[in-house]
């Protein structure tokens, strides 16, 4: 009798799952964002001059309150909004774990330097 009562019990349960996971997912239409991700819609890399590659890319996010489209270990995310008020720009960490962040001197940007001392600058728009 008693396992007949939890089996009855996980069987509700699943099926309650699978409601709220089905309702979740036609919430959430095609095209569209879950809160605090991003994605890449558009990249371009231009390697016309030497030694030197320009990449931009545009990205989509749908941030959270407080905020703001941003650059985490060197992809696009979600960061918070005082980070970009205030430029200061390495403490959303945008670099890879083994390289160093440093601001640029008018704050536009940050540059990444890479142990072998490879350095590859980030301006904001």
């Amino acid at each position: 009798m008693q396992l007949l009562r939890v089996a009855w019990a996980l069987a509700g349960a699943t099926i309650c799952c699978f409601l709220i996971l089905l309702i979740h997912s036609r919430l959430l239409k095609e095209g569209q964002l879950a809160a605090g991700t991003c994605e890449i819609v558009m990249l371009d890399r231009d390697s016309s001059q030497p030694r030197r590659t320009i990449a931009r890319q545009t990205a989509r996010c749908a941030c959270k309150k407080g905020q703001i489209a941003g650059t985490t270990r060197a992809m696009p995310a979600c960061v918070d909004a005082s980070i970009v008020r205030t430029k200061q720009w390495c403490e959303m960490v945008p670099c890879l774990d083994d390289e160093g962040c440093d601001l640029l001197i008018n704050k536009s940007g940050w540059t990444c330097t890479q142990p072998g001392g490879r350095v590859k600058t980030t301006t904001a728009l």
